[in-house]
């Protein structure tokens, strides 16, 4: 069955999932070398330079085991373990794109999921299941789904649900009854008898308070808060008030947030692009409802198909024009596929496919006519589906608009840009400026004769070629626009010239005889048809 989930969760409470990857550049390693790439039962660490030499930065059970630790340097660590000690270098740009796929995978329990940065360890994400989490029978039935998943990926996770990220994170780390969904509004009782490290504090203010003798947060939760404000930076307080819900601690999600956005899972997984396809059509018309209620149409989409495996694949599909039609979007979408450098990748099979609106806009409302099937467009309609169809066929960038500019310099009348946009308004023609239907890129140099320096030619020599002059109708005088900084305050003269062949050319003398240069050069900037 399509899950429906809005994202509009003012007034109700947040609830976070921490999810914590313990040893997470470790399992990242040997997932990518293989298990062969070490001997499993002799301690293995990953290194990190720093001042006085290498240092550990990550170890396995076995190195755990052997008395080895994270900080230890690697001469200490080698004294120790002797010559059984693995050691490799930490890759932590790997491992941080490894779970920003990762992450990225967990967006099937909702589209709000962010990759922990080094502040909270690097090795973990949190999901905002705000409102989603009854789309799987529960917290405790999406946390027992998520570990289940996990454990296939050999993935040991510790999950905890909280209505902070802080107070989440802190029991994912800290607490021994796991997995654990906290109820609402106890995280001040659930906090108390953890440790202070749990607050994800830097370690001279961890030291700090060690020192003092605050080795529990419920100490800290009773003490007065100025003397704390006096003596420590703001880190402490703010880490205590977000952990508490006294602050707020915002997340940055791998992904904006959709504005609507559908999911539907599969018993069995599926391998067919047809399907694919049907699938995300009825996802579409399920969402029609709730676009219908709000005015608006759909502008541009993501399209997640989930594979069995773990592996992620996103499709982006942005429309030229808001609209609520399924077919043409599974059109697009089959597009999309078709054009694919590579086909389709089902590996072992989807089992779950998601719809978010990543834009939407408003659908202004018109007077039907007499004729209403369904198929029946507009123009502007007609348009809008012929750019998306190119788009997705040849590529975005590939599809280009002119739009018109405020400018009277020709070259800057008009640019190219993306055709995303409908709604480009160009001014009405001046019938008495002339204007060419081609112009050049770049204007380009001729030798003229004319029979006074500042009047019309007579004939010129362009590109290896001399045109005789049969008409000549000009001049239109052009001046540069002096307020810009690479203004050349030079005024051009344009002629529309016709040969005794009957082409048609634009050219212009640049500089004023006599009072910009005495040498004025002419050029060929466009033609007629």
């Amino acid at each position: 069955m399509a899950q429906l989930v809005s994202l509009c969760w003012s007034g109700i409470m947040r609830r976070i999932v921490s999810v914590w990857l313990p040893r997470w550049p470790i399992l990242r390693f040997l997932t990518a070398q293989g298990s062969s790439a070490i001997a499993p039962d002799q301690p293995f660490v990953l290194t990190i330079d720093a001042s006085g030499g290498p240092r550990i930065a990550a170890t396995s059970p076995a190195a755990e085991r052997s008395g080895l630790f994270i900080g230890q340097t690697l001469s200490d660590a080698r004294a120790k373990a002797g010559g059984l000690l693995q050691v490799r270098p930490v890759e932590p740009d790997l491992d941080a794109e490894a779970l920003r796929q990762l992450t990225f995978w967990a967006t099937r329990y909702t589209p709000a999921a962010s990759p922990w940065g080094l502040d909270n360890g690097g090795d973990g994400f949190f999901l905002d299941i705000t409102g989603s989490a009854h789309l799987f029978g529960g917290e405790a039935a999406l946390l027992d789904d998520l570990i289940k998943r996990l454990k296939k990926f050999n993935l040991a996770a510790r999950c905890a649900i909280a209505g902070t990220a802080g107070a989440a994170w802190a029991l994912s780390h800290y607490s021994l009854s796991l997995p654990l969904s906290l109820a609402e509004g106890k995280e001040r009782e659930a906090l108390r008898p953890l440790p202070v490290k749990a607050l994800r504090l830097s370690p001279d203010t961890h030291s700090a308070l060690h020192r003092l003798g605050f080795k529990r947060i419920g100490r800290l939760i009773d003490a007065p808060r100025a003397p704390f404000a006096a003596r420590f930076e703001s880190e402490l307080l703010l880490r205590l008030d977000q952990a508490l819900g006294a602050r707020p601690e915002a997340l940055h999600y791998i992904s904006p947030p959709p504005v609507y956005h559908a999911q539907r899972s599969f018993l069995d997984p599926i391998f067919a692009q047809e399907i694919v396809i049907a699938t995300a059509k009825r996802l579409v018309e399920r969402l029609i409802p709730a676009l219908v209620r709000d005015g608006v149409g759909i502008r541009s989409l993501r399209l997640d198909l989930y594979r069995v495996d773990g592996e992620t694949q996103r499709l982006d599909i942005g429309l030229a024009a808001p609209t609520r039609d399924s077919t043409h979007i599974a059109r697009l979408a089959t597009l999309k596929l078709d054009g694919l450098a590579q086909k389709l990748d089902a590996g072992f099979g989807f089992d779950c496919i998601g719809l978010a609106v990543a834009k939407a806009e408003k659908i202004p409302a018109r007077q039907g006519d007499l004729d209403s099937r369904p198929d029946r467009r507009t123009t502007v309609e007609s348009e809008a589906c012929l750019i998306d169809a190119l788009r997705q066929r040849l590529g975005p960038e590939r599809v280009r608009q002119l739009r018109p500019v405020e400018s009277h310099i020709p070259e800057r009348a008009e640019i190219s840009r993306k055709a995303d946009d409908m709604k480009a308004i160009w001014p009405k023609p001046d019938e008495d400026r002339l204007r060419p239907i081609f112009l050049l890129p770049k204007a380009e140099r001729a030798d003229v004769i004319a029979l006074i320096p500042d009047g019309p030619p007579r004939q010129f020599r362009w590109r290896g070629k001399t045109h005789i002059i049969a008409f000549a109708q000009g001049p239109e005088r052009i001046a540069d626009e002096w307020w810009r900084s690479d203004a050349t305050d030079l005024t051009r003269d344009y002629y529309c010239l016709e040969n005794e062949a009957g082409q048609r050319f634009w050219l212009y003398r640049e500089g004023l005889y006599g009072r910009e240069t005495n040498a004025p050069h002419w050029f060929v900037h466009g033609f007629f048809a």
